[in-house]
């Protein structure tokens, strides 16, 4: 395994996620000193994710064409650079316009560093290398937001926006320096068919759709399992911090459990299909069944756990397509994954205006059940496609 492209790779995904996220603690200070109001400050996370899952649409596919490097180098330091715009920034406007501009930075980077990490191990290795990038965007909401309102209260939001430009920076010099030996040529790699037309093939689209549900049922609960606790609890912002960091540790732990599924069982797709509808059965009472705080804690720990064992079969899958491919596929991945958090969100919107909480479960439920059929059925093979199931 190469562990140090891992490593800069995961610093890399920390970097990225940070650079939206880390904004979170800070809405209201935010709002105060650029003489706006806090809805419209809120609202930056959705300029964010449409230039991520734009530019991440886009590099994937010039990453086949034109080589990763100058993507997976260029794009920290365009992230670095725009932290430090917005940190200077004297409005709202230019603020928006370099978050926005830094969620395209790291869109360009984080479906192309997939690819490279996919390239420089075996596919039986796969699912534990980029088991490893993900955990560095799951830390961020276990340490990175945390430690962000920490150093937030000596420096301000503006000091921690320079604080996630030095960690992109640090992450564009180590990438630079484990990115140096080319990847070794393999059969079927260079030279093969390119572009979004040889890599639309029937079983991608299938992995694609995969991908946009598993997200939905990962983040109908983060987006709003917070709020759950506060409304069903009356818990304070400061007091669901605990089971934040609960929530966030089994997301982690179940990336890494799931990758080492994904290498070491035979069948990638059942893998992921039965993580799903163990989401799914996992999802019923997470909602609904509130006993007590410890009980919808340890249920939420639970169901992000079993759900995310479902990422790294889906990614190593997606990741094993012909070289001349990969970089496309895995972009077009990160584009299908900011869908499902936008479908989420819309689907959570209108589940609370309906049913309230208690219509989060059977949902989720179904949701699960569907990216877990999707798994399951069979598809044409014509042309370039995943090749592990």
């Amino acid at each position: 395994m190469p562990w140090a492209l891992l490593a800069a790779a995961a610093l890399g995904m920390f970097a990225a996620s940070s650079s939206g996220t880390s904004r979170a603690p800070f809405l209201l200070d935010m709002s105060r000193d650029l003489a706006t109001s806090l809805p419209l400050v809120a609202n930056l996370v959705a300029g964010t994710s449409i230039a991520w899952g734009l530019a991440s649409l886009l590099a994937g596919a010039g990453s086949d064409r034109f080589g990763r490097r100058p993507f997976l180098i260029g794009g920290p330091l365009g992230v670095a650079l725009c932290m430090v715009l917005v940190a200077l920034a004297q409005s709202f406007w230019e603020v928006a316009l370099w978050a926005t501009l830094g969620g395209g930075c790291a869109g360009a980077f984080t479906g192309v560093i997939m690819a490279e990490a996919s390239s420089r191990v075996q596919d039986r290795q796969r699912g534990r290398a980029l088991g490893w990038v993900m955990a560095g965007q799951s830390m961020t909401l276990l340490v990175g937001v945390p430690l962000a309102a920490w150093i937030g209260v000596f420096i301000g939001w503006r000091g921690v926006n320079l604080c996630v430009g030095a960690l992109a920076l640090a992450a564009a010099a180590g990438l630079f320096a484990t990115t140096r030996r080319p990847v070794a040529a393999r059969a079927g790699g260079r030279g093969a068919a390119t572009g979004y037309r040889a890599a639309l093939t029937g079983p991608v689209l299938r992995l694609l759709l995969m991908g946009m549900a598993e997200r939905i049922c990962y983040a109908l609960t983060a987006v709003y399992f917070a709020t759950f606790l506060q409304v069903t609890y009356d818990l304070s912002l400061g007091a669901v911090a605990i089971p934040l960091a609960l929530f966030a540790a089994g997301n982690i732990l179940g990336t890494l459990a799931g990758g080492q599924l994904a290498d070491r069982l035979p069948n990638r797709l059942s893998t992921f299909a039965g993580a799903m509808l163990g989401s799914a059965l996992m999802a019923l009472p997470l909602f609904r069944w509130t006993p007590g705080l410890a009980t919808s804690v340890a249920l939420g720990f639970g169901y992000v756990f079993v759900t995310a064992m479902a990422r790294p079969a889906l990614m190593a899958s997606l990741a094993n397509v012909p070289e001349g491919v990969r970089g496309t596929v895995l972009g077009l991945n990160v584009t299908a994954a900011s869908f499902g958090w936008l479908g989420a969100a819309s689907l959570g919107g209108w589940m609370m205006v309906a049913q309230g909480f208690a219509g989060f479960g059977p949902l989720a439920a179904a949701m699960g059940v569907l990216a877990a059929i999707f798994a399951v059925v069979p598809v044409s093979r014509r042309g370039p496609s995943p090749a592990a199931e």
